[in-house]
């Protein structure tokens, strides 16, 4: 059986000096997982995150938002977002240079991607697959569905899961159907799980003690939005036994 592999370290993207987290099995993982966190950064429940995928037989990585780690206060993290975003191809270009990263240093045998996200991280990678990223799959928890660049026929590459809250405040149900039309208009192969009820934030144990409105853990919408993204894993990438587990 292989071992999980820890490691942190540092990666650019330009200018920025930017923190990185990958764990992974020491041989033949089944395939590379990007793991974008919430606005407020990388944190333990992405680290704990990436440590049960690599424990499933994945190299995840969980890449930074800013430079900084993990913001503690939301008002910062929302001032850094709303500059982050103001360029929406250099937004897209911080998370590129998040997946060459990962694709240099996963241990994979082949060339099989797929990015997750959580609340902004959702909206990221939601913009990879606008933006033709070579990726075999992305998954938006309660992400942002609003795009200034949306996606143009034939330009997605990527199969698109995207788990909703129907009581999220922050995509209202004119953002949901501006997305859903958008995806039709692009061609994209998306499926969309919605949550009757489910606030924002759904998958984030820690915002039951949270002073948002908006924001809530759900069990029961985290646990099935965590395994419908088992089962599209398993059916994108074709989840075989390695050769360790023969």
């Amino acid at each position: 059986m292989s071992s999980i592999e820890v490691q942190q370290f540092t990666y650019r993207h330009g200018d920025v000096e930017l923190l990185g987290y990958m764990a992974q099995p020491s041989r033949y993982p089944r395939a590379g997982i990007l793991i974008v966190p919430t606005i407020m950064g990388p944190n333990k429940q992405m680290f704990d995150r990436a440590r049960w995928l690599a424990s499933l037989g994945y190299s995840a990585m969980v890449c930074d938002l800013y430079g900084k780690g993990p913001v503690e206060n939301m008002r910062e993290a929302r001032l850094m977002a709303n500059e982050l975003r103001a360029d929406a191809e250099y937004y897209r270009e911080r998370f590129r240079c998040a997946l060459e990263e990962l694709r240099k240093r996963s241990k994979l045998g082949n060339s099989r991607i797929g990015a997750i996200g959580y609340c902004m991280g959702g909206e990221i990678v939601l913009e990879m697959a606008r933006s033709g990223e070579d990726i075999a799959l992305v998954v938006s928890f309660h992400g942002l569905l609003a795009t200034p660049l949306p996606a143009k026929r034939g330009t997605i590459k990527s199969r698109i899961l995207v788990c909703h809250g129907r009581a999220d405040p922050l995509v209202p149900p004119k953002q949901m159907r501006a997305f859903l039309e958008e995806m039709d208009i692009a061609g994209a192969d998306c499926h969309v799980h919605i949550y009757s009820g489910v606030l924002h934030g759904f998958t984030d144990v820690s915002s039951t003690a949270g002073s948002l409105d908006a924001v809530k853990y759900n069990a029961s919408a985290d646990r099935q939005s965590k395994a419908a993204m088992l089962s599209m894993f398993a059916e994108v990438f074709e989840t075989r036994k390695t050769p360790d587990q023969q």
